[in-house]
């Protein structure tokens, strides 16, 4: 029998594994989108408190950043699936349910991917709202737009601006951590990687063809961040 070639093993044939593969990739994007939105969320939400909430508030947000920046992403996957899993096996014994009962490996990986990363977004976004011209805010007010008028108008699209280089390099991280979910069983692209190398005794074709389709992802939310910072950056001098 001859050996089976690389493209013939990535290939969607009988010997092939692309729709394992692709099925791996799928996840992952679907798992670092969610991630990511959950990240913009939280950081939206931290830096408000940073800039615009009292002193409690931001204290708590403070402490956040400094505490999700200063511990491994793995110690925050492992906390929610584990420490999660312990939770529901509790309420579980508490309505006569026996056994170990697991959270969710895809929603314990979200949540961890977007805690840790929005740590980064609250940075972003509170670096982007200090990078807005006064001048712009208080013109606004001056013309008598109302609170939501000005975010709408003037806030909002300011900060975009400003903040979507730095957001992409977020996503990136977001990317590259959604590989670290595999130890919690998630079948994303690299627990499919494993899977085929350990089914085929070929490794470093498998780890190759999840490296390649990680660049693949990576260069297409490259072109696609480039050409929103090019549409929100319209009329802005360059």
């Amino acid at each position: 029998m001859e050996p089976v070639s690389f493209w013939q093993l990535v290939s969607f044939g009988e010997q092939g594994w692309g729709p394992l593969l692709l099925s791996g990739m799928m996840v992952t994007i679907a798992l670092s989108l969610s991630g990511f939105v959950l990240s913009a969320a939280i950081g939206a939400l931290m830096a408000w408190a940073k800039i615009s909430g009292n002193k409690a508030m931001r204290v708590m947000a403070d402490i956040y950043t400094t505490v999700l920046r200063g511990i491994p992403d793995l110690l925050v996957i492992y906390l929610f699936y584990f420490g999660g899993s312990s939770v529901l096996s509790a309420v579980g014994r508490m309505f006569n349910a026996d056994g170990f009962i697991a959270f969710p490996g895809f929603l314990a990986g979200m949540m961890a991917v977007g805690i840790t990363a929005g740590a980064q977004q609250t940075e972003v976004f509170r670096g982007a709202y200090r990078a807005i011209a006064p001048g712009e805010l208080e013109a606004a007010i001056a013309c008598g737009m109302s609170r939501a008028t000005r975010f709408r108008r003037i806030l909002a699209p300011l900060a975009l601006r400003f903040a979507l280089p730095s957001m992409g390099n977020v996503w990136q991280l977001v990317l590259k951590e959604s590989a670290l979910i595999s130890v919690t069983g998630v079948a994303e692209l690299l627990t499919q990687a494993q899977t085929g190398s350990g089914s085929t005794g070929r490794p470093f074709d498998f780890f190759i063809a999840a490296a390649l389709l990680y660049l693949l992802i990576s260069a297409f939310s490259g072109w696609s961040l480039r050409k929103a910072e090019s549409y929100y950056s319209r009329g802005a001098a360059r």
